[in-house]
């Protein structure tokens, strides 16, 4: 099924939900930034705040009021399995970048998505640190606080963020055009970052998960841009599975080269 037919007056209603309740959790994650949240440790090395339970349960319970009938899946909600039968899942990062967070940098974002059939139809970036809302629906392009954004038109010169091992594999021809761009440890924020003509490209280390790019993912298709896996294809959310390889993002002839990077890693 063509993308935009997915895109219908329930998908474009939701959007003003998601953009609503994105702000009000952003502004609840504020409350928390810079003023030492209670942290605790996932499997022993991830790290989740007080911030990020406040915005999930915000979150959770105003968008599932507004849409009972929705599942849920959120990077701070036990799954539940019972999602797989909805015909529309909400896709949740309360807080994208909590490690930066928690650091005091200002790059991380709110991302709430609507799936339907694997396929964003409406996606939301609220990142109050750096007082930006990216927004896009399917077919209608992507904007950043109103204004339409695209990405960057092919130069001389590329930058390029994502894991040093990954950028280190690309061909020489190519490493001497590139300026490496510092690290954002939000993806979501990333991915926007391409989106809106910042930065180039980036590869996505193995293991990110659908609330990490199920918003930023439509945000930046809908830039011009695209998201790609090791087969070449654009990833499907809100699944059985909702972990992800390696990724490519980008645009035009370089995303085509780091395609091909990591369509030669091991599986």
């Amino acid at each position: 099924m063509p993308e935009h037919d997915l895109t219908t007056a329930g998908a474009v209603e939701d959007l003003p939900l998601l953009r609503e309740a994105a702000r009000e959790a952003g502004l609840i994650a504020m409350r928390y930034f810079g003023n030492n949240p209670q942290v605790w440790l996932k499997g022993g090395t991830s790290p989740v705040s007080e911030a990020d339970h406040a915005a999930d349960a915000y979150l959770r319970e105003t968008l599932l009021s507004a849409r009972p009938d929705y599942g849920w899946l959120s990077e701070e909600t036990a799954d539940d399995p019972a999602r797989l039968s909805a015909r529309r899942t909400f896709v949740v990062d309360p807080i994208d970048g909590t490690r930066g967070f928690l650091e005091g940098q200002r790059t991380w974002c709110v991302s709430v998505a609507v799936v339907e059939q694997g396929r964003t139809l409406a996606g939301v970036l609220e990142c109050p640190a750096t007082e930006e809302t990216y927004w896009a629906l399917p077919g209608e392009g992507a904007f950043r606080n109103g204004q339409c954004i695209s990405v960057r038109k092919p130069a001389d010169m590329a930058e390029i963020s994502g894991p040093k091992p990954l950028i280190d594999l690309l061909p020489d021809e190519w490493l001497a055009r590139l300026k490496r761009a510092p690290y954002s440890p939000s993806l979501a924020y990333r991915l926007a970052m391409i989106a809106n003509g910042a930065l180039d490209a980036t590869f996505v280390k193995p293991n990110a998960h659908d609330w990490d790019i199920a918003a930023a993912d439509l945000i930046l298709r809908e830039a011009g841009g695209r998201l790609l896996d090791r087969h070449g294809r654009a990833p499907l959310y809100a699944g059985e599975v909702i972990r992800h390889g390696a990724l490519a993002a980008g645009s035009g002839e370089l995303l085509a080269v780091l395609a091909g990077v990591i369509a030669g890693l091991d599986a």
